[in-house]
């Protein structure tokens, strides 16, 4: 059956031997918004996947093509519980002249997960690392907040202790200011509000603040104000749903 989906397309019988980094959706949505045909090309023609989890990998592949032979393909994990060790033999097909994918949770891979420890690996070894176009939600986020577009940072979560949190968030409220650099960063979904709270009750009035939600979602919401204007304003109930938040003047 797989021969058989492969042969639909030539295109996807001649793959190089690379690293292709396969994005997913950033939710429920369909692939066809996000994800152009030649991902499915692609796909097509691998055999070896590195997952950051195989269960939702598999489900994504099946989404991809509900034909696709699931058994025939071969699932490397890179979740938390892995062992990073184990990364340089995943990239063993390379080396026998085969292609391997990389796919994450959600988004694009080797951007603020796991997958990037496995990049890293090929790019010392000089294997080809191919990225596929696809839905990235810091880089949607921000495009949409009217904040600056030319310098921005990730950074990830912030510390949990309410006093470091603080300290870090005036500091990159500082950088924001200073360097004009947009900050981002990040939070469990159910903390979403809290840290709102937070950002209200430490930044400057002047302070522009976006909160970017399920982004490419039926739920998406996404709303740029100063901290000043945020005070007269409510929060959506974000409790269940991937949020950035973005800082910057």
């Amino acid at each position: 059956m797989m021969n058989e989906i492969m042969n639909e397309n030539p295109a996807t019988s001649a793959l190089l031997p690379a690293l292709y980094l396969i994005p997913v959706e950033l939710g429920d949505t369909p692939q066809e918004r996000v994800l152009p045909s030649y991902n499915r090309e692609v796909i097509l023609g691998i055999r070896h996947f590195i997952v950051e989890e195989v269960r939702s990998a598999r489900r994504f592949l099946k989404r991809v093509c509900r034909e696709i032979d699931i058994d025939a393909l071969t699932f490397y994990p890179m979740g938390k519980h892995s062992d990073a060790d184990r990364y340089a033999s995943y990239l063993r097909p390379l080396d026998e002249g085969e292609a391997v994918g990389v796919i994450s949770e959600a988004g694009c891979p080797a951007v603020a997960d796991p997958g990037a420890d496995v990049v890293a690996i090929a790019q010392r070894r000089g294997f080809k690392v191919v990225p596929l176009v696809g839905p990235s939600s810091m880089i949607l986020a921000v495009m949409a907040s009217g904040l600056n577009g030319q310098s921005f940072a990730f950074n990830g979560y912030l510390p949990i202790d309410p006093s470091d949190r603080v300290r870090r968030l005036k500091q990159l409220e500082s950088r924001a200011q200073q360097e004009r650099q947009t900050q981002l960063f990040i939070e469990t979904p159910f903390r979403n509000q809290k840290l709102f709270d937070t950002l209200c009750q430490t930044l400057r009035p002047q302070t522009r603040l976006c909160v970017a939600a399920g982004i490419t979602t039926a739920e998406e919401w996404i709303c740029t104000r100063t901290v000043a204007e945020w005070h007269r304003h409510r929060l959506p109930d974000l409790s269940k749903t991937p949020a950035i938040f973005l800082i910057g003047q």
